[in-house]
């Protein structure tokens, strides 16, 4: 890849993306510019239905095959990011199943607004967030890959479902979307109603919470995975678990009012995240250990939380 290339794909990654650029940075320049180049590429198509503008349905679908067919070598690529994206494929052989089921699940979004259980979600993952997590684990060239895959697909989706649980305020205003599974909200006897119009409660507190627990089996059982990576590659990927389960904690700091506020994490407390990691790093290369001695996740689903990650449901 060339280098200008890879820095078109780097100035996506770091305007669009800050939580996952930063951890990028510490992993290896092999894999560090195909990661730039990766995540450009997942950008380009995310952007094509999340910042459509109006633009009609039948076009953001077009625009999305004609993606398709560059990001698998049948039509010549149309700029830096798909030409990058081309020779990494070939380079790593990320196989075609893996981009076709993200540009599916982009398409999806076209039409798809609500989920109706977390099933239905879970397949829609498996493009938007799984196919992510193969593909990174392609790239860093490990030698367990039967091992590392399954581990990262399951981290892919810890992530996802943290930016859904973070996102709801913006997902509702600016796209119409849902991404909490409907029967969840059925269950906490929330009115889906009530999302759309931002309407907290101690019941939209309760899905919120039942909902990080979901996520945080998702993370226990991706971190369990790091150590099939690469050993130049493990620490980066767990650097990104802790900052991006960190929102677990500003969440729960909120009371779970995601519908007021949108969380987000400072750059102070992000640098604090990664000193703290790297600290206990230094002392053991246990990546569950150490993401259970400095992440927001609890160790388990019965474990001793610090402080501030209580589980009380507010009432208000």
């Amino acid at each position: 890849m060339q280098r200008e290339h890879i820095q078109t794909g780097k100035a996506i990654q770091k305007r669009t993306g800050k939580t996952f650029y930063l951890a990028t940075r510490f992993l290896p320049e092999r894999v560090r510019h195909a990661t730039h180049v990766l995540y450009a590429f997942f950008r380009i198509a995310d952007e094509v239905v999340d910042d459509a503008n109006g633009t009609p349905p039948a076009e953001q679908a077009a625009r999305l095959e004609s993606l398709r067919a560059q990001a698998l070598g049948e039509q010549p690529p149309e700029d830096d990011v798909l030409v990058a994206f081309d020779q990494l494929r070939e380079r790593y052989d990320i196989a075609d199943r893996e981009i076709n089921v993200f540009i599916d699940a982009m398409k999806t979004d076209i039409e798809t607004n609500r989920y109706e259980t977390y099933a239905d979600l879970e397949a829609y993952m498996r493009g938007s967030a799984a196919a992510v997590g193969v593909m990174m684990t392609a790239i860093m060239e490990t030698d367990e890959a039967d091992l590392a895959q399954p581990h990262a697909v399951k981290l892919g989706e810890a992530f996802q479902m943290t930016n859904f649980l973070r996102d709801v305020r913006e997902d509702v205003v600016d796209r119409d979307r849902i991404y909490l599974p409907l029967e969840s909200l059925r269950e906490h006897g929330v009115d889906e109603r009530a999302v759309e119009n931002l309407e907290f409660s101690g019941s939209f507190a309760s899905v919120m919470q039942s909902e990080l627990k979901r996520t945080e089996r998702l993370y226990r059982e991706g971190v369990a995975g790091i150590r099939y990576l690469p050993n130049d590659c493990q620490l980066p990927v767990l650097l990104a678990a802790v900052l991006y389960a960190e929102h677990h904690h500003v969440i729960r700091a909120q009371d779970y009012d995601v519908l007021s506020e949108e969380p987000s994490l400072s750059t102070t407390r992000k640098l604090l995240c990664l000193a703290k990691t790297r600290w206990h790093w230094h002392w053991n290369r246990d990546p569950e250990a150490v993401f259970k001695r400095v992440s927001a996740v609890p160790p388990s689903e019965t474990g001793r939380r610090g402080p501030g990650h209580g589980e009380g449901v507010p009432t208000r």
